[in-house]
């Protein structure tokens, strides 16, 4: 598509999406949903720069491809599963871990957090593989 209008406004939607993506993201990690919906908005911040320009522009651009994201999300999910298996629990229990802060503060930091990072990086990168497959089809 050739709107400069839709370019512009894609250049600012862009991080106002990838913020509130890290929001859901931070806030779900509570609650149910945080890292997929996150990952989505992360995922469709990209895919709608691909809208406003081109698609096989915007995939020149990545850095990555989007099997990486893939492999980084589900290894951070195996990698959420190590404390549980170190303690001797069952496979996916939650556990909590305190970092000391300055100023006599704590940050709690626990496995379905790294769960939810996990399912975060793993749903960007099954996005930008969808969108960027169906546009492969229709290559000029």
């Amino acid at each position: 598509m050739n709107s400069i209008i839709l370019q512009i406004a894609a250049r600012y939607l862009k991080w106002i999406l990838i913020v509130f993506a890290v929001l859901a993201l931070l806030r779900g990690h509570n609650h149910p949903g945080g890292g997929f919906i996150g990952g989505l908005m992360a995922g469709l911040a990209i895919v709608y720069r691909s809208f406003a320009y081109n698609a096989f522009q915007i995939k020149e651009e990545l850095k990555d491809r989007p099997e990486r994201y893939i492999a980084l999300g589900l290894s951070v999910i195996l990698l959420s599963f190590v404390p549980s298996l170190i303690k001797n629990a069952t496979l996916m229990t939650g556990l909590w871990f305190t970092i000391p802060l300055p100023f006599n503060e704590e940050l709690k930091l626990g496995t379905p957090f790294l769960f939810d990072i996990g399912v975060f990086f793993t749903v960007i990168g099954v996005t930008l593989m969808f969108v960027f497959s169906l546009t492969q089809k229709s290559q000029p």
